[in-house]
């Protein structure tokens, strides 16, 4: 029930359920102990009602949010609670003494401090905002960019400042049981000054030195450092938070590039997720910032998603235009019409090629180039399959399902009709097997369904390893799994160490300022982070069931430890079709194991898995005996019609058409400017 609760509410935690329950409880409380009237009640219900609305802010609480949203924000939770105070006094007959006058007093003008408070406060932050926010870029030598304001003065500002009317509270409650009016008018007077300290400290930060410098002055300083730069391939992105991803699967290679490259986002939310790069990056929320800016010096741009925002680059004319795409795979995004705007669009194999050709949506043959997938490199082949329990942990299977997609196709996830009966066979396998799911990140942001199955998955996966932990013939080895908690202990602190996350992370402006990457820091932080994975997965016994969620560790980690996968339709099968390892792909909307086969061309070495699941022994019989596998030579073929040869190497290949579509973009420019001139001299003969 308490489960339910949890994921009713959409909060973390039994304790965030608590507290929520203690907030909303604790203003009825506050109610009667005025009327009755009780001092002793009233005072034990404030300070549930403090602690409570404290620890749900600290723990950036989905229902804060909410409770804005129904008038019972933050400010009207404080107001409340003065004003039942104020009816407390009333009641003890304290109406007409200086005490009660004096609260009145007091709260009318704290709240009265609270417009210039957040008045300066928004000022303070909008001025700190920048037209262009920046990483990897030298603006520093260009323009004055001052330190931010102490965190202290702006971190949950609000909260804080709504805070100070707990000396005047404490002050008149004590006055209230002791009849003794000095301590309430010492609290009034220390509401009073603290909330006009507040205010003037935040004062310096809206004039002056204190201020970052205009748009126009920042804007001036980028187009002089790309001047400088001249930046030759660009790779562009617009997306909410969640789908930061995206560009961050090409962040290596753009840093491989041959080529200057750059980076240009449009959502500062993006900015704030983006992985480490020694890359430069620019975001430009303006759609005017950007068009006005100068990138005359770009010749390729390269786009990972179709988006409205992308019409403000692909204006340019004197660039080449490119779809990368963020995947490769047989659902429709990979073959949608939009795709036709660009100059060129690249895939990693045939199959891609094949693909347009198929959907027929007007993008030419002659417009695709097969690239591979740099992005695949850290993939491992396949090594053998490990000895059972006796000598080791038998064979590892993922399970990666998709997310249900926006348009609730059944056809698009497993997760809702087939995933628990996947991961109920795989859990109770003879021999057994150690199963991982790791689940799409944006699993049950459209579907309820799915993301109640998500959670159902999680508990039959999470009591599964319970249960094994307790089998006689599963040993772990504790010393050792000590030893790599410990690792992990001491890597993470040391990339927090270099990575900078630690304290006072300052803002926009000075993260604009401050925001160069360090190249032997950032070589240091890839490695750390190998050791990291390294450890991660020694930290737990080897044979013992696990969720998966969050960045770490990524994807291709799993595949990496795993010896099979089951999954759905999607760029992660084509990914893994990488490793040459036995996959089985779930056909849940039972098209029939043909018909699933032509309409998705990486599920043609799968074993092809109906929502019973009851097909996963063909796959599990493949991992425990290569030899006898009757897909091996069908996952080999399959590979390079997906992914393309293994020589030259991906990123040669990527490499190579980058500059290939650069020379055409520049045979353009150079046309257009003959074009040009003749025009100009044939102009001037007649004139």
């Amino acid at each position: 029930m308490i489960t339910r609760a949890i994921r009713v509410a959409r909060v973390g935690s039994a304790a965030e359920l608590a507290a929520a329950a203690l907030m909303i409880l604790g203003f009825p409380a506050l109610m009667l102990a005025a009327l009755v009237p009780s001092v002793p009640a009233f005072t034990a219900a404030a300070a549930v009602t403090y602690l409570a609305d404290h620890y749900l802010h600290r723990k950036g609480s989905y229902l804060i949010n909410r409770l804005s949203k129904v008038r019972a924000g933050l400010s009207i939770r404080f107001l409340i609670r003065q004003l039942l105070l104020v009816l407390l006094l009333a009641r003890l007959d304290l109406a007409d003494g200086l005490v009660f006058y004096g609260a009145v007093a007091c709260f009318i003008a704290f709240y009265g401090l609270q417009a210039p408070h957040g008045a300066l406060v928004t000022l303070i932050r909008n001025r700190r905002r920048m037209p262009v926010a920046t990483r990897n870029v030298d603006l520093k030598s260009r323009i004055r960019i001052p330190d931010a304001p102490p965190r202290r003065l702006l971190n949950r500002s609000a909260e804080k400042m709504l805070h100070l009317d707990l000396a005047a509270v404490v002050g008149v409650l004590v006055s209230a049981a002791t009849e003794d009016t000095l301590a309430a008018f010492v609290g009034i007077g220390a509401t009073i000054v603290l909330g006009t300290l507040y205010v003037v400290a935040l004062m310096p930060y809206v004039r002056g030195s204190k201020t970052p410098p205009n748009a126009e002055t920042v804007l001036a300083a980028v187009d002089d450092w790309l001047a400088g730069y001249r930046p030759e391939t660009v790779l562009y992105f617009s997306g909410s938070k969640d789908s930061a991803y995206q560009v961050n699967m090409w962040l290596e290679t753009m840093e491989q590039l041959d080529s200057k490259p750059l980076i240009i986002l449009r959502e500062r939310a993006i900015l704030n997720n983006l992985a480490p790069t020694t890359v430069p990056v620019v975001c430009v929320p303006g759609g005017v910032h950007l068009m006005n800016m100068d990138l005359s010096s770009v010749r390729v741009a390269l786009y990972a998603a179709n988006v409205g925002k992308n019409i403000h680059l692909l204006r340019v004319p004197t660039m080449k235009h490119v779809f990368i795409g963020h995947g490769d795979s047989d659902k429709l995004a990979s073959v949608n019409p939009f795709s036709k705007v660009y100059d060129e669009v690249w895939t990693a194999g045939r199959a891609g090629r094949d693909r347009y050709a198929i959907a027929d949506v007007g993008v030419r043959d002659e417009d695709i180039a097969e690239v591979g997938r740099p992005q695949l490199a850290p993939i491992q082949t396949w090594q053998g399959v490990p000895d059972g329990p006796a000598g080791g942990h038998g064979p590892t299977v993922l399970y990666a399902p998709t997310w249900e997609g926006w348009d609730g196709d059944p056809g698009n996830t497993s997760i809702v009709l087939a995933g628990e009966n996947i991961v109920k066979r795989l859990v109770t396998a003879d021999p057994p097997v150690r199963v991982l799911y790791k689940p799409h990140p944006f699993t049950g942001t459209v579907s309820k369904e799915a993301g109640a199955a998500h959670a159902r998955i999680t508990a039959l996966v999470e009591k599964a390893a319970v249960e094994r932990a307790a089998d006689a013939r599963f040993a772990a080895d504790a010393t050792a799994q000590a030893q790599a908690k410990a690792d992990l202990v001491r890597i993470e602190a040391r990339i927090a160490e270099l990575s900078g996350r630690g304290g006072d992370k300052g803002d926009e402006a000075e993260a604009t300022r401050d925001g160069v990457i360090d190249p032997a820091k950032h070589a240091e932080i890839a490695r750390l982070r190998n050791e990291w994975n390294d450890a991660y997965w020694r930290s737990f016994p080897a044979w013992e069931h696990r969720v998966i969620t969050g960045a770490e560790p990524r994807l291709y980690d799993c595949f990496n430890v795993s010896d099979a996968m089951v999954s759905d339709i999607s760029s992660v099968v084509s990914d893994f079709i990488a490793s040459g390892k036995p996959y089985a792909v779930t056909d849940s909307a039972e098209l029939g194991v043909e018909e699933f086969k032509r309409q998705n061309t990486a599920v043609r070495a799968a074993t092809i898995l109906s929502n019973s699941a009851a097909e996963l022994g063909g796959l599990l019989d493949a991992v425990r005996d290569p030899a006898g596998d009757p897909l091996a030579e069908d996952r080999k073929e399959l590979k390079q019609y997906l992914l393309g040869p293994d020589e030259p190497t991906s990123i040669e290949q990527f490499n190579t058409a980058v500059a290939n579509l650069a020379l055409k973009a520049e045979a353009r420019n150079v046309g257009q400017e003959s074009r040009a001139a003749t025009g100009a001299a044939e102009a001037t003969t007649k004139a």
